[in-house]
């Protein structure tokens, strides 16, 4: 059959690529195009798109960059009419694909989501769009399909796509030797994917520096950047950025400092202790407290519904305050070992791999019934 995926940031494109290899274990003739990534790419089929151009987050930055998006959404909503997919797969990204979604169904095609919007987060009343747009909903997140339950919607649970990604992960041993690291403990800085997180973040990451000298720092870089892009944040110091390499890093790693987002979730799952920082345009954030009606950021703590990990959000992002939080998680052994069980914890409620290969199945089932 033919597939057409969306994705338009990095973690679209790491779950998007392994639901891809998913269903070309049941479907080998299976043909793809898509809006995606490198990771996608290595899957085979057609890259249409790189999120690299894709990728705004924040009312402001949408905004300020309205006629990008408004040119690819035209472009991806041409490009989808005249391949005439079996499937459309949306994953994520729901300012940009819920467009998708209505221009496809109103053009008689099978819609399927994966990764459910957070309509739970703000303004719920588009569960009723979702419901006229999307045949078949795959949700990642255990609270998800009470919520949708709650407005008479019927969604598949399909567990989550990190744990496919974490199970798949085979370490480099060579990883140390290959990146010219130190002996040191390490500690990862993971400042998001975006070039607009990057710049916001990486600086007061990296001030904090100077306080761990006992530490190797070790940046992740995101696939769509070079090192030459970093550079400008070092200002002269010696912090290696390691690339594509990010579960590597996790791996080794005594601590981290990350972008809210996958990330988080993705570096509790290596169970390393971490605090979650973000900081956006000031207007996309007084626009968010207005309308967010969550008590965190973070998905560790939004699954565990609790604070597991500190946030650091906005001014409360500072290098003062990042180091204070870096303290405790490294040297107070019973802050530590806190959090750590509360990871323990959040294994548990994560449940089991599969989220990739279930929700093929399902998509599979579900083309051929229409």
């Amino acid at each position: 059959m033919k597939y057409y995926l969306v994705a338009g940031e990095a973690s679209g494109d790491l779950h998007g690529a392994n639901l891809m290899k998913a269903l070309k274990e049941h479907d080998p003739q299976a043909e793809f195009r898509f809006f995606g990534g490198d990771l996608m790419q290595a899957e085979g089929g057609t890259l249409v798109k790189h999120f690299a151009d894709m990728a705004f987050m924040g009312f402001y930055e949408v905004a300020a960059n309205l006629k990008t998006i408004l040119k690819n959404l035209k472009f991806c909503k041409q490009d989808i009419a005249a391949w005439q997919p079996d499937v459309l797969v949306l994953i994520d990204f729901p300012g940009f694909n819920l467009k998708i979604a209505g221009f496809a169904k109103s053009n008689n095609l099978l819609v399927c989501y994966y990764i459910s919007p957070k309509v739970w987060a703000w303004n719920q009343k588009r569960v009723l769009k979702i419901k006229r747009i999307v045949d078949h909903l795959f949700c990642i997140l255990p609270f998800e399909v009470d919520f949708y339950k709650q407005w008479g919607m019927k969604v598949d649970y399909v567990g989550n796509p990190l744990l496919d990604a974490v199970a798949a992960f085979k370490a480099d041993e060579k990883f140390i030797i290959n990146n010219n690291l130190t002996g040191k403990k390490i500690i990862a800085l993971l400042p998001g994917s975006r070039k607009q997180e990057i710049s916001r973040l990486l600086p007061d990451m990296l001030a904090v520096a100077d306080q761990f000298t006992a530490h190797q720092f070790v940046i992740a870089g995101a696939p769509s950047f070079n090192k030459t892009y970093y550079d400008q944040f070092l200002g002269g110091r010696e912090i290696p950025v390691v690339f594509n390499s990010t579960y590597d890093l996790l791996s080794h790693a005594e601590a981290a400092i990350v972008a809210s987002g996958t990330a988080n979730l993705e570096t509790a799952l290596f169970n390393v202790p971490q605090v979650v920082v973000y900081k956006g345009h000031p207007v996309s954030i007084s626009i968010a407290r207005a309308v967010v009606k969550i008590k965190f950021i973070s998905l560790v703590n939004l699954i565990m519904d609790k604070l597991v990990v500190k946030e650091l959000i906005q001014q409360d992002c500072s290098p003062q305050n990042i180091g204070t939080e870096l303290d405790l998680i490294i040297n107070n052994k019973a802050y530590r070992k806190n959090m750590l069980d509360n990871y323990d914890q959040l294994d548990v409620r994560m449940g089991t791999p599969g989220a990739s290969a279930k929700t093929a199945e399902l998509i599979i089932k579900y083309t051929t019934k229409k």
